[in-house]
């Protein structure tokens, strides 16, 4: 082909598209709007999304069984110091949970949802110090030594205090924790505070991370430091093709409007995932609540020893880790009452709340 003739054609494509802009703009602008566009109940469009049946099963099971083959490759790599951090299309969390409860069964695993709009990342240190507390007292037990008392009880602590205890070089080096983080570049995280104090602590001695990301840019929230030697990554490419079924319940859908009953059934999803004990201490607000409906709250003072009471909690500690996986869940917020008392209220309407009641049976 001569070269006149490809100019010529450019030429051509290059005038039709100026002047199709030029006839565009002179015509009259349409005067309908997004908002007019009559939108899909979000249940309704969840509940058609949740109905699509799954493609190319057999080749999916045959990819995760690969998977499942690594696991020792996965757990050697752990006690040598390394973080995995597991990337590719679809949800990771069944393949991140499945090889904690079965290939880390000899670990302390701590779990935190990061695609959660916003997670207590102090709460979570607070956690894994008084966890490998309980482990070197048991171990120090057993061995008839003498373990120094804490001076301080670890919520009271700073972070790096916590941070220094977890990296202590004179305790046992084969104590640690494994923390299962799902979608590390999730909104409750992905804040450059947050990301530095989970590379503290994941270059701390006592603990290994196992990790997984989904957004294309989620590298960027390191650098050169945190990649090498804080998380010293270990990336493994772990494609799934599993729909985010749970990650999604936290994100409003685009073409949906929200409604109150959706409101309770993803309140009851993630109720479901928390121990017994849990769902019957979040019972007792919801209960409170639907009696006192002129109240701003239970007050968080009255709310432990009807707990002790009926044998859901044994400390104010346990009650205390209940109540934060609720607040990280934002299934329960704190206001303060005309006494100036904190007090528990669920962000539910009446109908929705006893429906979620209802629903968790």
């Amino acid at each position: 082909m001569d070269f006149n003739e490809v100019d010529e054609e450019e030429f051509g494509f290059s005038r039709n598209y100026f002047l199709a802009k030029e006839l565009g703009s002179s015509g009259k602008k349409s005067a309908r709007k997004l908002s007019d566009i009559n939108v899909v109940d979000e249940q309704e469009l969840r509940a058609a999304a949740a109905n699509i049946e799954p493609k190319h099963q057999k080749d999916i099971a045959a990819l995760i069984k690969s998977y499942k083959c690594l696991y020792p490759k996965w757990i050697f790599e752990l006690r040598c110091g390394f973080g995995l951090l597991m990337f590719g299309f679809g949800s990771k969390k069944a393949l991140l949970e499945d090889f904690a409860s079965t290939a880390l069964t000899e670990y302390s695993v701590v779990v935190i949802n990061g695609y959660l709009q916003s997670v207590n990342i102090k709460q979570v240190v607070i956690g894994l110090a008084e966890i490998l507390w309980e482990q070197l007292k048991s171990k120090r037990r057993n061995a008839s030594g003498n373990l120094p008392k804490v001076q301080q009880p670890f919520s009271s602590r700073s972070m790096d205090d916590l941070l220094a205890f977890l990296d202590e070089s004179e305790m046992e080096c084969d104590s640690f924790i494994c923390i299962v983080i799902h979608n590390i570049d999730g909104p409750g995280l992905r804040d450059s505070e947050t990301q530095q104090y989970l590379a503290q602590l994941a270059s701390c001695s006592h603990v290994r991370v196992v990790a997984s990301i989904d957004h294309v840019n989620a590298p960027l929230l390191w650098d050169k430091k945190m990649v090498h030697t804080q998380f010293n990554w270990y990336w493994y490419h772990v494609p799934t093709f599993a729909p985010y079924k749970v990650e999604g319940l936290f994100f409003p859908m685009i073409l949906a409007h929200g409604s109150s009953n959706q409101s309770a059934k993803t309140a009851a999803i993630v109720l479901q995932s928390l121990t017994p004990n849990a769902q019957s201490v979040f019972r007792i607000l919801a209960e409170y609540q639907l009696s006192h409906p002129d109240d701003e709250g239970m007050a968080i003072d009255n709310l432990y020893p009807v707990s002790r009471e009926r044998f859901l909690v044994s400390s104010q500690v346990t009650l205390n880790a209940h109540l934060t996986e609720f607040k990280d869940h934002e299934l329960v917020k704190t206001r303060r009452n005309s006494d100036g008392q904190d007090c528990l209220y669920i962000p539910l309407a009446t109908e929705a709340l006893e429906k979620l009641l209802t629903e968790i049976g």
